[in-house]
């Protein structure tokens, strides 16, 4: 397939290059009036209308934009119900840490899920799959959690795995027992739980995560958990900073974690701690939104020489969706990011932080064709501006059409 009369052909990245950072993060390869070529699932070349093939069978974009899909590096699809009663209660005041006191938050959706059997967790969980490679993302990491015992953690990395065998996204499983402390139990014998949990976890997952904040686990319990997970061949993900400072910078940092998510509170010590680092800082500015706090310092970061991603957090409780776009234009509302900036977060460093953009994330020949296809019209600035328009012509997973 070639698709001819591309208006912009952007997010070109030479091969080889893995992630962007500091004044990398304010430059996109563009090529206007252009055509690219699919085969096999994979991009072969692109140049400009000036030269485009003659052979193979064309589709015309009309003038529309082709850009990478979404890659979308923190998420909790999989999970059972719903937490709208909680919303009610953020209505009426309480904060996330108040509903959790209360015993709700992460360990109402452990209750719900327990609940509820393997297939019915998969059905609902593949509803909100579907839901978000109908808007563009194309790769993503789903996270376990709502578990927090042996037997539900693993029921959910199952469910992960069958979504993976299911779909054309590309798709990274992550373990997080270590979301909460599971009922019944002392936070230090849940840890020894949650490492006695990771030989069988690490024949699902491809991660391991820990929340480390305020009130779930300590970086005693992060440089522990990170370290089972390594001798069982798994690389660290790791929830930090979003409720107080943590530590969970530095102890993800000191354990070779691919990246520290969430963010909303750090300071030049944590910044400080990334520089240099192979680990990705993930933003989550969905849940900045929903929970009403602080949005992360991403510009301090970039202006730092870091580079950013900035993901979803679809959860029940926290950011109850999986809209990427939005979480571009969140980026550049909230955060002050340029859209190019914003642009790479939600592509190639989304990749980076799942250990994927060596296959999606960019225009780059021999990656997998992952692409959306706008409708006529389209820039990258207007994506984030009209935010809620639709814009989407065609979304193409591994070089197929959905």
């Amino acid at each position: 397939m070639i698709i001819i009369n591309i208006g912009s052909l952007v997010g070109i990245v030479p091969e080889g290059v893995l992630r962007l950072q500091g004044a990398e993060m304010s430059r996109t390869g563009t090529l206007h009036d252009a055509w690219l070529r699919v085969q096999d699932g994979r991009i072969v070349d692109f140049g400009p209308m000036s030269a485009v093939p003659q052979e193979g069978g064309v589709l015309d974009a009309q003038g529309g934009l082709l850009m990478p899909a979404f890659c979308d590096s923190h998420t909790h699809i999989v999970y059972a119900g719903s937490r709208a009663g909680e919303f009610l209660d953020k209505i009426a005041g309480l904060s996330y840490e108040e509903i959790a006191a209360r015993g709700g938050g992460i360990l109402n959706s452990a209750d719900l899920l327990h609940c509820t059997d393997e297939e019915s967790l998969y059905e609902q969980s593949m509803e909100r799959v579907r839901e978000m490679l109908d808007k563009g993302t194309g790769a993503l990491e789903i996270k376990s959690g709502y578990g927090l015992n042996p037997a539900d953690e693993l029921k959910m990395l199952r469910v992960i795995r069958r979504i993976r065998e299911t779909v054309p996204a590309l798709v990274r499983a992550t373990f997080l027992g270590a979301h909460a402390v599971g009922r019944g139990r002392t936070r230090e014998a849940y840890v020894d739980e949650v490492v006695g949990m990771m030989p069988q976890a690490a024949e699902l997952a491809d991660f391991v995560d820990v929340f480390c904040d305020e009130g779930f686990f300590t970086p005693e319990d992060t440089v522990r958990i990170l370290a089972a997970g390594r001798r069982c061949g798994l690389r660290g993900k790791i929830h930090a900073n979003e409720l107080a400072v943590s530590g969970g910078v530095q102890a993800g940092v000191a354990g070779g974690a691919l990246s520290v998510d969430h963010l909303e509170r750090t300071t030049d010590a944590e910044i400080a701690a990334l520089q240099g680092a192979e680990t990705m800082p993930v933003m989550l500015p969905g849940s900045s939104f929903f929970l009403g706090l602080p949005y992360a310092r991403a510009r301090a970061f970039i202006e730092a020489g870091l580079g950013i991603a900035l993901a979803s957090d679809y959860n029940p409780g926290s950011s109850p969706s999986g809209d990427m776009r939005f979480v571009m234009a969140l980026g550049c509302i909230r955060m002050r990011l340029t859209p190019v900036q914003a642009f790479n977060a939600v592509t190639l460093n989304g990749a980076y932080a799942m250990g994927l953009s060596a296959q999606t994330g960019s225009i780059t020949p021999g990656k997998r064709a992952d692409l959306i296809l706008t409708r006529p019209g389209w820039t990258l600035e207007t994506l984030p501006y009209t935010y809620q328009t639709p814009f989407i012509r065609q979304v193409f997973l591994d070089g197929e059409p959905l």
